[in-house]
């Protein structure tokens, strides 16, 4: 799930690079070699070669806290299949490796390369936040910008957004699963090194990135008739809704796009959630576990918390009268607010035709509710989304979604239940989604009167085990590079429903005053 760049100032991330090197990685530099020292490492080679200098922007080297890809995940063995596949595969380049938390390591960097003939930097987000190619991007050097993708994701796209909006004329970028992809653009250095420009480099990133795509597949999809109420009836659907939005403090009640917002802290839903029956609990619990395809590294003891949590959820939706609640999930379950987390609960709140949504987003929870009421029943899927070049796919990914895409009276697919993935902690849920069919992916945004929109195929279900549970990919419908412009402005998520809503999505953009801004 998402994590903004409030929740990645921690402790690690603010050490300054001796501390960092020393702390984390000495033992991995000294077995590896993934580290350089200065003294040494940056004198330009006799043989003329460009020197290439990775910068790996990450919290440790093997992962401290709970974040994408997951705690503990060991970044090493990662890092040296890079560094030993790009130089056997660019034997006209030499390249030497740091890594970096944030800009204050980042600095560092350039001003020890004054003087040690670097001729262009690559840069590879592996956490999502550490902001490190801003500042790299300050030495007008070609910079090659790098997703490693369900690690790096969120930050990529909205960071190279950024640039793409304000036309950084030094950073090309590669956002493709596959190696042979990242030597290709790797290999554009090679322009600089025979003489080119620096813009030459960043066309020719874009050219190596479209010539290993795929061409468009076949976007038929299989018939799915959507019964859609109408613009002034879902309107008023909308106006009878109401939102929970739960976190440390209360608020009074505002209204987004019509629909009532009431801000409430979690005590009242822990209280609940303590009050609930356990023999309830306990006959959900199995419920679920009956149901799943597959229970992996979950407990009962944990599965019936998870229950309890799922009926307080239900209690405080009936005393406040409401249809949607979103929690600040994991604010609230690693600062001890909460002691369960809500996904499942989320999962059967949106089979039912309610609305559950994660981490206290209340514009992808009133997307949600004029989804749901506008389809007359269908959930939206919230995600953090990741774009993957090599098979020309866009995955939308969560740890939790319906098994009930076309609403609670049609057929379900099989899920999974499982931990939680970023803490491996908790219970949380990989659906397994339905493919061959078209999906419409929204954000209504009141503040600038927009709907951002988009749809795309699904075509596969990614069964990694980086990042969150549920990973849906979709091939979208039109084009795959305009979907890297929007992420700055809009963020990271993204809200999915299954069905062909283009006709009344931009009616009801029109309804109330919004521009659609196609993003695809």
């Amino acid at each position: 799930m998402t994590r903004g760049e409030s929740m990645t100032g921690c402790a690690c991330c603010r050490m300054n690079r001796r501390r960092f090197l020393a702390a984390g990685c000495a033992a991995c530099a000294g077995a590896t070699g993934l580290l350089t020292s200065p003294d040494n490492a940056f004198a330009a080679r006799a043989d003329g070669k460009m020197k290439i200098r990775i910068i790996y922007a990450l919290h440790a080297a093997q992962q401290p806290g709970p974040d994408w890809p997951n705690k503990g995940f060991d970044f090493r063995p990662v890092m040296e299949r890079i560094n030993a596949g790009l130089a056997k595969e660019c034997p006209g380049l030499e390249f030497v490796s740091s890594l970096a938390t944030g800009p204050e390591q980042a600095q560092k960097i350039l001003d020890e390369d004054k003087s040690a003939n670097i001729g262009g930097y690559l840069v590879y987000q592996m956490n999502a936040w550490n902001r490190v190619v801003q500042t790299i991007a300050t030495s007008g050097k070609p910079v090659l910008y790098a997703d490693f993708q369900y690690g790096g994701s969120g930050g990529f796209l909205v960071y190279m957004a950024e640039f793409l909006r304000k036309g950084a004329a030094n950073v090309g970028f590669v956002a493709s699963s596959r190696f042979a992809d990242l030597v290709a653009a790797v290999r554009c250095f090679e322009l600089v090194r025979k003489g080119g420009s620096v813009a030459e480099f960043v066309a020719a990133t874009t050219r190596a990135r479209a010539a290993n795509m795929p061409e468009a597949g076949d976007l038929a999809c299989t018939p799915d008739p959507v019964k859609v109420l109408s613009t002034q009836d879902c309107l008023a659907r909308m106006k009878e809704s109401r939102i929970l939005a739960v976190t440390t403090e209360a608020r009074p009640t505002t209204l987004r796009m019509g629909i009532p917002v009431e801000q409430m802290t979690f005590v009242e839903v822990n209280e609940a959630w303590k009050a609930a029956d356990k023999d309830e609990s306990r006959a959900v619990a199995n419920r679920w576990r009956k149901n799943a395809a597959t229970v992996l590294d979950v407990s009962q003891e944990t599965l019936d918390t998870s229950a309890a949590m799922y009926l307080a959820m239900k209690a405080v939706l009936k005393k406040h009268g409401a249809n949607a609640i979103t929690i600040n999930c994991l604010g609230g379950f690693y600062g001890g607010h909460i002691h369960a987390y809500p996904c499942l609960g989320f999962h059967e709140l949106c089979n039912e035709g309610l609305i559950g949504a994660c981490e206290c987003d209340v514009r992808s929870t009133a997307t949600m509710v004029a989804l749901t009421a506008l389809t007359q029943g269908r959930p939206g899927y919230i995600s953090d989304p990741v774009i993957d070049t090599a098979k020309r796919q866009i995955i939308y990914a969560h740890c939790v979604a319906s098994n009930k895409v076309f609403g609670p009276q049609g057929p379900t697919n099989p899920f999974a239940i499982m931990t939680h993935s970023e803490d491996r902690q908790g219970a949380s849920l990989r659906s397994i989604l339905p493919l061959g069919y078209l999906t419409t992916t929204v954000e209504f945004e009141p503040a600038r009167q927009e709907v951002l929109f988009h749809q795309g195929k699904a075509v596969a279900n990614d069964p990694d085990d980086r990042a969150c549970r549920t990973k849906l990919a979709a091939e979208p419908v039109g084009d795959i590079e305009k979907l890297f412009t929007r992420w700055d402005q809009w963020g990271w998520h993204r809200v999915t429903c299954y069905g062909d809503l283009k006709e009344p999505i931009f009616a009801l953009a029109e309804a109330l005053g919004y521009k659609v801004v196609e993003e695809a």
